[in-house]
């Protein structure tokens, strides 16, 4: 049976409930059933199986940042359903994290093909907390410092006015000519042989079907028609929501015409030349892969 499109999505799936009102809960990082998610500098402390290890409070850093991601709704190794989880970040202890027996510390993009649903969303759900928290020390009003609050989802400045986290939505589009050949494009910062969809931010009072048909005009001098909604997942990378498109060429769109800033090449593939990995791809992690491989109707080669 073909995979559906959110089958493909490995950080859009939710087997964790939030449980936000434990966050007004002065205790809630001493519950004794509270397991940790270490991070360190965006990597996740692993057991010795490859699994997320997921560490009881006595092994942390008395100073680690602490973030409450939830409770489990499925069974996973190193925890049943039902356990509460927090992230645990320790780029600024005062005292190195040292791993367990076994343990080492991994990267998000390289381990999705292997974590399970759970621990992917947990990842994703503390890298992305650890990265606002990272970009927020400061007050943007008064300059001054500001502090964890709210079991890590709010900080506060001397002020009292509390920040929230944010998200950026983004719109990456699948675009497809009258012969069903899909358009790739390769970005200035990338290797010679490495392509990806069109993409980029929503600015403000844009709908998401309009900055789809914004976004492709701008890096491919094209118009699109018909932008269809796919789905989404999240992307800490930092703090991104990826919202997927499809849509066809305007038949009487110019040629291609790459804005030679942030993409240098643009090329249409069509199926047999994606499957036979004439280029390199996203990888597994990013929706980028998952609307390739919807296109395809059947896997394609992991660029990660």
């Amino acid at each position: 049976m073909p995979r559906s499109f959110a089958d493909r999505l490995p950080l859009a799936h939710v087997p964790v409930d939030r449980d936000h009102a434990s966050r007004a809960d002065p205790g809630v990082f001493d519950r004794p059933a509270m397991r940790f998610l270490v991070l360190e500098r965006g990597a996740a402390l692993l057991d010795e199986h490859g699994g997320l290890a997921l560490v009881e409070r006595d092994a942390l850093p008395p100073d680690a940042l602490l973030v409450y991601l939830g409770v489990t709704l499925e069974p996973a190794a190193g925890a049943p359903a039902g356990t509460p989880v927090s992230a645990a970040v320790v780029d600024h202890a005062d005292e190195p994290y040292t791993p367990g027996p076994g343990g080492r510390f991994g990267d998000l993009r390289r381990l999705v093909a292997t974590l399970g649903p759970r621990d992917a969303a947990l990842y994703a759900h503390a890298l992305a907390m650890a990265n606002w928290h990272a970009a927020h020390p400061f007050s943007p009003r008064t300059g001054e410092p500001t502090v964890p609050a709210s079991a890590g989802w709010t900080r506060h400045g001397a002020d009292g006015r509390e920040l929230f986290p944010r998200t950026d939505p983004a719109v990456i589009v699948g675009v497809t000519d009258a012969a069903d050949r899909l358009l790739l494009g390769r970005n200035a910062a990338w290797p010679a042989d490495r392509y990806s969809l069109l993409a980029g931010f929503v600015e403000p009072g844009e709908s998401l079907e309009a900055a789809v048909v914004r976004e492709v005009h701008e890096e491919a001098g094209i118009r699109v028609v018909e932008p269809r909604y796919l789905g989404s997942q999240p992307w800490p990378f930092p703090a991104s929501l990826m919202l997927g498109f499809r849509a066809r060429v305007d038949p009487a769109a110019a040629e291609l015409a790459p804005d030679g800033t942030e993409i240098l090449d643009l090329r249409w593939f069509t199926r047999d030349e994606i499957l036979a990995g004439v280029v390199a791809l996203p990888g597994r992690a990013s929706i980028a892969h998952a609307i390739i491989a919807d296109w395809a109707g059947a896997e394609i080669p992991d660029g990660s």
